[in-house]
C-alpha cells in the first residue's frame, strides 16, 4: 500500500483548482491584499476567502491583517514535499522505462538471430 501523506494530499488538493493556481501565480510577483486577488477572478469575496483558506491550510500562503486589510504572501518552500515526491516518482518511472527499453532491445536482438 502506498504511503499516505496528509500534507502532500493537501498540497495537491490546493493546486487542483485553477482559481487557486491563478492566485498563487499572482502572489509569485509579491504580496497582495485580498481585494486585489479577488478582482480578476470575478468571484464574490467569501468565495475568494474560501480559496485563500484552502491555500493557507496547505501552507502555500501566509496572511497578515493590518487594520481592515488582509495581505497574502506565497510560501514557496511549502512546495518542496510535492517536488520531492514528484522527483521520486520520476526516478521510479525512468528506471522502469529503462528496464523495459533493455528488455525490448534484448527481444529484438534475439529475433534477428
Amino acid at each position: 500500500m502506498a504511503k499516505h501523506d496528509v500534507d502532500l494530499s493537501n498540497l495537491f488538493h490546493a493546486l487542483a483548482d485553477p482559481t487557486r493556481r491563478a492566485i498563487l501565480t499572482r502572489l509569485a510577483e509579491g504580496p497582495a491584499p485580498v481585494s486585489e486577488l479577488a478582482s480578476p477572478t470575478g468571484l464574490r469575496l467569501p468565495t475568494v476567502m474560501r480559496h485563500l483558506s484552502v491555500l493557507e491550510e496547505a501552507g502555500l500562503i501566509a496572511t497578515a491583517k493590518d487594520g481592515r486589510v488582509r495581505t497574502c504572501a506565497i510560501v514557496p518552500e511549502a512546495l518542496m514535499p510535492m517536488r520531492t515526491w514528484l522527483d521520486e516518482q520520476r526516478a521510479i518511472w525512468e528506471s522502469r522505462l529503462d528496464r523495459l527499453d533493455d528488455y525490448v532491445k534484448t527481444v529484438m536482438e534475439a529475433r534477428r538471430k
